[in-house]
């Protein structure tokens, strides 16, 4: 890292803070700071939603998966754009119109306080695990550029660092300088992305187009999942332990296998559902859909960014491949670091920015990289923020006889809510840092089955409540306790079983089935 580098870096943090504290000024109410007042354009709110799906997960995670599979992950963008189009037609409407400030608000009025509130408590313990691993992903590179390794203690004040940076900026603008904000990132990092996937290309030491494609298809290999007791990485005379035979640019998996996440059958239904799940009951997703102007402009922005981000991980993805090219024909080009790809390659892309981006260029690509990672922790932060403050926070003190009813006060609160999410979110990434390393799981697959937690028992109880007139407050808590019962052996079935049965892309789906049908359990409820 030079001067050059660190100034580029700084400039881009400087652009940060300007832009919420310009915003800042805006908030006059609390719906100005969780909402936006629902006065924002839906081109600017798809953007901004594709820099939170696609996370620092993509930025670190995709490289490390196209470089140990193929391309059948991007049956699950497929799949993803299934699932956006069917919220965006059949359930956001109900949630935009409901007209509160958090999706939990919408099950207040149909199964009363005690729901509202034990969902708000679900998601936010599902976003400790969800963001907590987004931010432990980015660290990784961040570890890497900044402190040359991923040992333990240069990952924790990885993400102290990133954790702190981002928790300051985002007290101050609120959603709606966060919109604006995440925009910028997002199309930073698909131009920084852009220019990586160039810059390999046109790097791969004299290997042509035709052995490109030869090395990708006929001689492609891919990890083995079920290798046992055969550790994957480079045996003495230079062949791959702990891999098979595969095409690298293998699409459609027709197989019926539920221990692969990425099939034919898995993408297109399972992370369809998943998606439902993510888009139906996460106020991190949705709460960017309750800022548009109209549910009309909601729904195209939550379809729209489906689309865009299938380019943008694909993208991503064929980094991992090229790398894949260049190792493999010279395992030795960056010395042992480069041979180590072949057993863990989580540090792959930062390493190559690190050890072959120039100056001033390396430093280009560290901004796209922090804007993959702040743009989906920060959006954390403000949906905690919102679900806790709305739903817990101002409903407790107002029952108590203690309310806080004037827009400043309600503002300064939720402000220094944003802090303590923040702070917690920190916090919890370093947890993530040995949860990861006990799943058995690659990072995408880690990042996205975390989520599962909370998804598996909130998508029964929203599910029950958009499409039936039954449950109550019972049948809620028990379909939320179920969810998390279900999910964490799931989540950790590798260790405990010493292989995974169940692909993550079928948690929601199957435990989804048993939390609708308790939910459904319970008689109408009274309104409070």
């Amino acid at each position: 890292m030079t001067v050059i580098d660190w100034l580029i870096i700084a400039l881009f943090l400087s652009a940060l803070i300007t832009i919420g504290y310009l915003f800042s000024r805006k908030n006059r109410t609390i719906e100005d700071y969780f909402v936006a007042g629902r006065s924002m354009p839906g081109w600017l709110v798809a953007v901004a939603a594709t820099g939170t799906t696609i996370s620092a997960g993509t930025f670190v995670g995709s490289p490390e998966l196209g470089f140990n599979t193929n391309l059948t992950y991007v049956l699950n963008l497929l799949g993803a754009i299934v699932g956006g189009t069917l919220v965006a037609t059949f359930i956001l409407p109900r949630l935009y119109n409901a007209g509160t400030i958090t999706i939990y608000g919408f099950l207040g009025e149909r199964f009363g306080q005690k729901a509202r509130r034990a969902n708000s408590v679900m998601f936010l313990m599902g976003q400790l695990f969800t963001s907590g691993s987004r931010l432990f992903i980015a660290a990784i590179a961040i570890s890497v550029i900044v402190f040359g390794g991923i040992q333990f203690q240069f990952m924790v004040w990885s993400i102290v660092i990133l954790g702190l940076v981002s928790t300051f900026y985002t007290m101050m603008g609120g959603i709606k300088g966060l919109l604006y904000i995440d925009t910028f990132q997002t199309l930073l990092m698909i131009f920084t992305g852009l220019f990586a996937l160039v810059f390999i290309a046109c790097n791969l030491g004299g290997i042509s187009l035709q052995e490109v494609w030869h090395t990708l298809t006929a001689g492609g290999m891919v990890k083995s999942p079920g290798a046992a007791g055969v550790v994957p990485g480079l045996a003495a005379d230079g062949s791959l332990t702990g891999w098979v035979s595969g095409s690298k640019v293998q699409i459609f998996d027709p197989s019926i296998d539920f221990a692969k996440p990425y099939t034919i059958l898995g993408g297109l239904v399972g992370v369809a559902i998943f998606k439902i799940a993510q888009f139906t009951t996460d106020q991190e997703f949705v709460q960017r859909q309750l800022a548009c102007k109209d549910v009309r402009k909601a729904g195209s922005s939550l379809v729209a960014s489906q689309f865009l981000s299938l380019p943008v991980v694909l993208i991503f993805l064929c980094i991992g491949l090229l790398l894949y090219v260049k190792y493999i024909h010279d395992p030795g080009a960056d010395g042992a670091v480069s041979t180590g790809f072949f057993t863990d390659a989580r540090d792959l892309f930062p390493q190559y920015i690190k050890n072959h981006i120039p100056v001033g260029l390396r430093g280009l690509m560290i901004t796209g990289l922090l804007a993959a990672a702040l743009s989906s922790f920060n959006s954390a932060i403000n949906s905690m923020a919102s679900s806790f403050v709305s739903d817990l926070y101002l409903p407790i003190r107002k029952q108590r006889g203690r309310e806080i009813s004037g827009d400043r006060e309600q503002i300064a609160s939720s402000r220094w809510m944003v802090g303590l999410m923040g702070l917690l979110l920190t916090g919890f990434a370093i947890v993530t840092c040995v949860m990861q390393q006990s799943s058995g799981l690659n990072l995408v697959d880690f990042a996205t089955g975390v989520m599962c937690f909370a998804y598996t028992g909130m998508l029964g109880v929203f599910l029950t409540a958009i499409f039936t007139r039954r449950g109550n407050a019972r049948s809620v808590l028990a379909a939320l306790v179920l969810g998390a019962l279900i999910t964490l052996p799931l989540m950790f079935q590798k260790e405990l079983f010493g292989h995974s049965y169940i692909a993550w892309t079928w948690w929601c789906p199957l435990g989804g089935i048993f939390t609708t049908l308790v939910c459904l359990l319970g008689k109408p409820a009274v309104k409070e």
